[in-house]
């Protein structure tokens, strides 16, 4: 191609392109080994911010509002998320939800985190919301009965009355494609802390080990208080773990709590 130029014309033709070449590569090599994962730094644990309460699957706030009275007597900022379809639609729609209360949160209090606490699927909607970017404004997330890996409860629910089970109660079967999405990988991204409450008295969330979230603390209420038989619907009144969440929530690092704080956290 180049056979019809003089010598000094082909000589500018190459430098020319050397220099296209080069430019091309300074942009392209640096896209090309970019780790688009963009790591998200350690939230400062010593400082608690405002708390805000995630509802569960067809529930209202109205079931957190205990929780929330007795974070706000304690001297916390407590908010509780109000969830679209009382969270009987897309969960993804719930996360979304959770992320505009959380801007709304952090500009009024100007808090750089908050603390998460999701009840039953309120848990998943804080794990979606938390994969989806909300890790970097989270101090730390606790879950409260939550269907980490679905219940059969929905599974029953998609066989026997499937025109019964919207879209948020498909997302909790054990063979869920959010679940195993959600699941894949690292259960608690890194950012916040993370820590699973739950019960093994449960009946809505089964098997009640489902709640389990690897990369969290774990802290079945049986191994704090070894008789406590609390249901899955009395988790976020009950006075042993309404303890046990403020606990969680307190300045530093999740606590692991033990049969030592029984009498401690139930009276309050």
């Amino acid at each position: 191609m180049l056979a019809g130029f003089s010598p000094a014309r082909r000589r500018l033709l190459l430098a020319l392109l050397g220099v296209v070449v080069a430019v091309v590569l300074a942009v392209a090599v640096p896209l090309l080994t970019r780790d688009h994962r963009r790591p998200v730094p350690a939230a400062d644990q010593s400082t608690p911010g405002p708390v805000l309460l995630v509802p569960g699957y067809g529930g209202s706030g109205a079931a957190l509002s205990s929780l929330a009275d007795r974070l706000t007597a304690a001297g916390r900022d407590a908010t509780v998320v109000a969830v679209p379809g009382q969270g009987t639609g897309d969960l993804r729609a719930s996360a979304a939800a959770l992320d505009a209360a959380v801007d709304e949160v952090l500009a009024r209090t100007g808090a750089r985190s908050v603390d998460v606490v999701g009840y039953s699927a309120g848990g998943v909607i804080a794990r979606l919301w938390a994969a989806d970017g909300g890790a970097d404004r989270a101090r730390r997330v606790v879950t409260l009965g939550s269907p980490h890996h679905g219940t059969t409860v929905a599974d029953l629910a998609t066989s026997y009355a499937p025109t019964e089970c919207p879209d948020g109660c498909r997302q909790l079967t054990t063979d869920s494609d959010l679940l195993a999405e959600l699941n894949a990988g690292d259960e608690t991204p890194e950012g916040p802390t993370w820590v699973s409450i739950w019960t093994t008295a449960d009946s809505t969330v089964t098997p009640p080990e489902s709640a389990e979230l690897a990369g969290a603390l774990e802290l079945p209420v049986q191994s704090v208080c070894a008789d406590s038989t609390v249901p899955h619907g009395q988790l976020p009144t009950d006075p042993l773990v309404q303890g046990m969440v403020l606990a969680e929530l307190a300045a530093g690092d999740p606590v692991p709590l033990t049969s030592a704080d029984c009498a401690r956290l139930r009276q309050g």
